[in-house]
């Protein structure tokens, strides 16, 4: 049975540094230290009327009926993880992300953008830290809340508009007010010339990642048996263009004025403007260089 639910408020919440705690603690004190907080952070969603939707190795996926709910259950998480003892010397500290929007719920499962909104937040947490969307902070209805303050708009694979990521501030206390002042810094809307053979093309803030490789899934298809097939991809990060490599033979990028460069399983911010070759140096002359050009 599918049922559309208008929204729900996905939270993602696990163990952080759970690999060291393997290294220093072993298999047995260690899983036995990452179970006691999923159990506790399991409570915390009981409490706030939320459920579990499942538990993979160190993290917890969940979801809430409101993100008043959400926002409360992510400070209690940290708070009651905070208060455990070390074990064998080592702290215990999780990190939260959380995303309030419409969801699909299907045979137990939750999907949709939702979800993978609330994965992206909490891949952006550190130890100890909460981050959510301000679409997710306007959507909290709380008098008393806690402090939150906006500390960038970040590229999201997917969205058009850059999205705008808050830390809530859980260690300040429950009753301070909503939000402080914003603190996201201003940035020119660059864009990103590309030309390849006959494929003439524009990279702007309209524009999700770019993928480059001999397979014709491929927005930009290289035509050269040494490309591989998903070679690269460029993405928009706020004013910055990144050129990633995810190719066998690696790919190669001459800025006009510098030495070049080889990237291989790489990335590297595009500069000015220049040559990128695809499994063959950027100096070879030939019809699959592609040029590119920032402009600001």
């Amino acid at each position: 049975m599918t049922s559309q639910h208008p929204s729900l408020c996905v939270l993602f919440a696990d163990v952080s540094g759970s690999t060291r705690l393997y290294e220093k603690l072993g298999d047995a004190e260690a899983l036995r230290a990452v179970e006691r907080c999923l159990n506790r952070m399991s409570r915390v969603v009981d409490g706030h009327g939320g459920r579990v939707i499942k538990t993979i190795g160190d993290e917890v996926m969940t979801t809430f009926p409101t993100a008043d709910a959400g926002i409360q259950a992510a400070c209690e998480m940290q708070h009651r993880v905070t208060d455990l003892p070390p074990v064998s010397g080592v702290k215990l500290a999780i990190r939260v992300g959380f995303h309030y929007g419409p969801a699909i719920e299907e045979n137990g499962d939750v999907f949709g953008d939702t979800v993978n909104m609330a994965s992206r937040m909490a891949g952006l947490a550190k130890a100890g830290q909460i981050m959510t969307s301000a679409e997710t902070i306007s959507a909290v209805t709380l008098s008393l809340a806690p402090q939150v303050r906006e500390i960038d708009a970040l590229t999201v694979k997917g969205k058009t508009d850059d999205v705008r990521v808050c830390e809530v501030l859980w260690q300040e206390g429950a009753d301070l007010t909503m939000k402080a002042t914003s603190i996201v810094a201003s940035y020119n809307v660059a864009r990103l010339m590309l030309r390849y053979r006959e494929t003439e093309l524009t990279v702007d803030n309209a524009h999700g990642p770019l993928t480059l490789g001999r397979d014709m899934s491929n927005e930009v298809v290289i035509k050269d048996q040494r490309a591989s097939r998903n070679h690269a991809r460029i993405e928009r990060r706020r004013d910055k263009f990144v050129l990633i490599d995810q190719s066998t033979n690696g790919t190669f990028l001459r800025i006009e004025g510098e030495n070049e460069v080889v990237l291989k399983r790489e990335e590297i911010i595009l500069r000015g403007q220049g040559t990128i070759g695809f499994g063959h140096s950027a100096l070879e002359q030939g019809i699959d260089l592609m040029s590119f050009e920032v402009l600001e």
